[in-house]
């Protein structure tokens, strides 16, 4: 992996890095002619980050005094001594909730801010933002401090990037740009015997639409001999959803969290992968959902509703079928036609490998946001 260390960036995002933003992770290690520091607030359980991190608080009372300050005036003299020694060209934040914060670097520092919406910092409506944490407050209170001093915004999907625009957003500087998914790395065994799995892959919050996927099975459990429904991942209302699955379905499994080998794995097995999103009161809604565009590179058919950027990455009648929000018969009728119809299930599944691989890989993707990067600092010489 060759990088030019004189051609510094900084990744900024708060926490350093949760397993549910492996997509960050998986950007940045495709870089090839910039050299990523990660920057943010704290460390926390999560991913392995083989590269150089620069952290604001490092434990202890001072450490949280550190964050504090930072928090408050956007400034660190530890991390700022540090900066001048790189030398970034760049700061691009992950969400707006970083990019508030990254903002008095960036003007510090006389470098570009770029920011990378993802759907909850578009989604959600103001007065949930500012009950969720002083950092969501202080977004909404710098919104547009930020649309007026933020050199560009990077939307995942045309969805976010109206979203963007709707909310004041220069539309001159809002850009979309997929992230983008490892088609080597999701890439199926095209000689393994697929099994009558209906697989789920997300958090077990309320938008991931859970509920409707097990009302759902309950219909096709009538019509499909020994189907089953995987659930993988964990959240606040896997006790309630556990208690559903119960009441109305016969074959089922929790999984929790699982790592990405376990996922592709099980992508590898199933018939259909479902995560059927709802937009919710809050105002969240599905961005795009890399784990749709990862399932079809697994040559994995998906069934869902019509929901937010869930549109662009899955594309109905060609790579899956998509139902209307909240109609969780029709979503039945979708799972149960992919499950029995082989025909179908083998064009759509040879269509979505063909389609991510021409619309969302990683690495031309990724090729497209260095050419950003270089754009934008050839325009601030």
């Amino acid at each position: 992996m060759k990088k030019d260390t004189n051609n510094a960036i900084l990744i900024y995002r708060d926490r350093i890095l949760p397993p549910s933003e492996t997509f960050i992770l998986e950007q940045v290690k495709g870089l090839q002619n910039f050299y990523p520091y990660f920057l943010g607030s704290r460390l926390v359980e999560g991913l392995d980050i083989p590269y150089e991190k620069i952290i604001i608080n490092n434990g202890g009372y001072l450490g949280r005094m550190q964050e504090i300050y930072f928090k408050l005036v956007g400034r660190s003299p530890n991390v700022e001594k540090k900066l001048r020694l790189i030398n970034p060209k760049l700061i691009h934040a992950h969400f707006g909730f970083g990019g508030v914060l990254s903002l008095e670097l960036a003007k510090l520092f006389g470098i570009p801010l770029l920011i990378t919406f993802h759907g909850s910092d578009v989604t959600i409506k103001d007065h949930y933002l500012k009950k969720m944490s002083y950092v969501h407050n202080l977004y909404v209170k710098k919104r547009e401090k930020i649309q007026k001093y933020g050199t560009l915004f990077i939307a995942v999907s045309d969805f976010i990037r109206n979203k963007l625009i709707e909310q004041g957003y220069p539309p001159n500087k809002v850009i979309k740009h997929y992230i983008g998914v490892d088609v080597e790395f999701f890439s199926p065994n095209l000689y393994n015997n697929r099994e009558p799995i209906v697989l789920f892959v997300g958090r077990l919050v309320e938008n991931k639409g859970l509920d409707y996927l097990i009302k759902a099975m309950r219909e096709v459990e009538k019509k499909v001999l020994n189907v089953k429904l995987i659930i993988i991942g964990d959240g606040p209302l896997r006790e309630k959803y556990y208690k559903l699955a119960k009441e109305n379905i016969k074959n089922y499994e929790f999984l929790g969290v699982q790592s990405h080998e376990k996922v592709r794995l099980w992508m590898n097995r199933a018939k259909v992968f479902c995560v059927p999103s709802i937009t919710v009161e809050t105002g969240a809604s599905e961005g795009f959902g890399m784990v749709f565009a990862e399932a079809n590179s697994m040559g994995l058919p998906v069934v869902s509703f019509k929901t937010g950027g869930i549109m662009e990455a899955v594309s109905h009648g060609e790579t899956g079928l998509l139902a209307d929000e909240k109609d969780y018969k029709q979503l039945a009728l979708y799972i149960e036609e992919l499950l029995t119809d082989n025909s179908l299930w083998k064009r759509y599944s040879q269509n979505g490998r063909e389609r991510v691989n021409e619309l969302f890989n990683l690495k031309k993707q990724t090729k497209k946001l260095e050419s950003i990067y270089e754009e934008v600092v050839n325009n601030d010489k």
